[in-house]
């Protein structure tokens, strides 16, 4: 667990950069929220304390939270979205080890659904909540893909907010995991595979129809965090290599077409839950378990 904190770190060092102290703040609150959640839901159900605390796994619940939560967001939020990752994502099924869906997408999901307003990231030049890059491309209007993107002006340059910068940190991180065989590299690796083949296929060029670039996707929202971070906790992915393979494809697709037709600009939390539904039918599909040095 303290090996996955530590390849977040260069992302949120650079969200620490980029967006200031508030970023500090809400890792504070998402620590004592999650830490304070954790040691309630045990005791309740009559689970070691102690153990429940030393596993780590709330220390990267927390983290996690903390990262895909915009800065600024009030602590009473944060606090919700931790008490409905521990509480509801992990302890209503039973704890770790027995969660269906990954307890930290549940916390975000809900507060981005109950709180929507709240949700805007601040941009570089004042401070204020404003559009990510998603945001600022998928309500673009008339403008081309290069109006609002463009490799060649290099990375930071997508709506002020370096999107690019804080993805391949994210992406750096999520290579150590795969160094350190943390995670089962089949799942990002068949999620950015299958986003990078749907937005070929519907880039034309550019257009004002365009549904944007691979690289244009790669490097903006939350893709690399949640392909890396979110999408390869072991207990909510299937175990097999075929089915870690489809379930990160169908990760991909369900991101790829909240982007392109529905209503939020980025689509992983929900398309990485629904997966996540769906890994026990793939486990019983395919129910040779993968080694842990086989990953």
């Amino acid at each position: 667990m303290l090996r996955v904190v530590l390849c977040l770190a260069p992302g949120g060092a650079l969200q620490v950069v980029f967006f200031g102290a508030a970023v500090l703040f809400n890792l504070f609150t998402a620590i004592i929220a999650v830490l304070a959640c954790e040691a309630v839901c045990a005791r309740l159900t009559a689970k070691p304390v102690a153990g429940r605390l030393l596993d780590g796994s709330w220390l990267v619940t927390a983290c996690l939270l903390a990262l895909a939560l915009p800065p600024e967001i009030p602590w009473q939020v944060m606090s919700i979205a931790a008490v409905a990752a521990v509480g509801i994502g992990k302890y209503a099924y039973g704890g770790l080890g027995n969660n269906v869906f990954n307890p930290a997408l549940v916390g975000y999901a809900i507060v981005l659904v109950s709180f929507p307003r709240l949700m805007g990231w601040p941009t570089l030049n004042d401070g204020l909540s404003g559009a990510t890059a998603l945001t600022t491309f998928k309500f673009r209007g008339a403008a081309t893909v290069a109006d609002i993107w463009t490799p060649l002006n290099g990375f930071g340059t997508v709506a002020a907010a370096q999107w690019e910068w804080l993805n391949l940190a994210f992406l750096l991180g999520g290579l150590g995991l795969v160094a350190w065989r943390l995670i089962a590299w089949r799942v990002p690796a068949a999620m950015l595979l299958t986003i990078a083949a749907l937005a070929a296929m519907g880039y034309d060029n550019g257009s004002s129809q365009s549904y944007g670039s691979p690289l244009f996707h790669a490097f903006s929202g939350a893709t690399m965090l949640a392909a890396f971070f979110f999408a390869t906790d072991p207990v909510t992915h299937p175990a097999s290599h075929k089915g870690q393979w489809l379930f990160g494809i169908l990760a991909g697709a369900m991101t790829f077409a909240v982007r392109a037709l529905g209503n939020y600009p980025d689509g992983a939390a929900f398309a990485i839950l629904l997966a996540n539904a769906i890994t026990p039918y793939l486990d019983r599909r395919w129910a040779l378990p993968v080694k842990a040095h086989d990953r």
